[in-house]
């Protein structure tokens, strides 16, 4: 038996599903969710197979939600939010229902869904999708996970950001969270007016800056209001001369 999980805030939505489903007996649903942090409680109790998921969603949405799983499960996503996600999904074929769609369009989509997964293919292109497609709220907040807790961190608390192998280092005022993201991807998303990528492994909040100052070897450093002393590369310090008009 193919076990899912179906998260939307949308009643009607859910219904919708679970009727095109009893077409289907080899999918059952363990459990419904409402919206982003009950689909990922569901998704870690019960191990599911396959996703419903809804992108825009209260809370967290559909993206957020998945990148705080490792591995991302296999997702077949319910949106009636097209601008955001179509051509990602059109590159890697992780399929999409548009709301309102019909029971050829879902029984479609569930073909497709199991001939990735036969090929071994589904989570290897939920992550692609994740990794290349800009997320709405993304240039506004940054979603991590601790352990079982959920934090959602406003861009402007954000002091700087460093290169972590695979992940990076996202600093607050007070602490730091990891996130599975690369040093490109924030360069792309967060507003240039207030961060610049001032080294290879360092971005930093423009607004946190207190002094520059020289360093050995003719190098220089970004002092911060917390105190943290960032090391800018010979690019980075002419970027951020331009950028504060000095």
């Amino acid at each position: 038996m193919i076990k899912a999980v179906l998260i939307d805030d949308e009643p009607l939505a859910r219904s919708l599903v679970k009727e095109y489903l009893q077409s289907h007996e080899n999918i059952t649903i363990v459990q419904e969710c409402n919206d982003g942090f009950e689909g990922l409680k569901a998704i870690q109790q019960h191990q599911p197979d396959l996703i419903f998921l809804d992108i825009q969603m209260p809370k967290i949405n559909g993206f957020e939600m998945l990148e705080l799983l490792d591995p991302a499960p296999s997702v077949i996503f319910t949106t009636a939010f097209d601008e955001y996600a179509i051509k990602a999904f059109e590159a890697h074929a992780i399929d999409y229902l548009l709301k309102p769609f019909s029971k050829e369009r879902f029984d479609k989509a569930l073909q497709k869904w199991s001939q990735n997964k036969e090929q071994n293919k589904s989570e290897k292109k939920t992550q692609n999708l994740l990794s290349e497609t800009r997320q709405p709220d993304e240039n506004h907040r940054v979603v991590v996970k601790n352990g079982s807790n959920i934090r959602i961190i406003p861009v402007q608390d954000i002091t700087y950001i460093e290169a972590y192998d695979d992940y990076v280092k996202i600093f607050t005022k007070d602490t730091y969270h990891l996130k599975k993201k690369t040093m490109s991807h924030f360069e792309e998303v967060l507003d240039n007016k207030d961060f610049l990528r001032v080294h290879r492994s360092f971005i930093i909040n423009l607004q946190q800056i207190t002094k520059i100052e020289p360093a050995e070897k003719g190098s220089h450093l970004a002092l911060l209001k917390t105190g943290n002393k960032i090391p800018l590369s010979r690019t980075g310090y002419g970027k951020l001369k331009e950028v504060l008009g000095v």
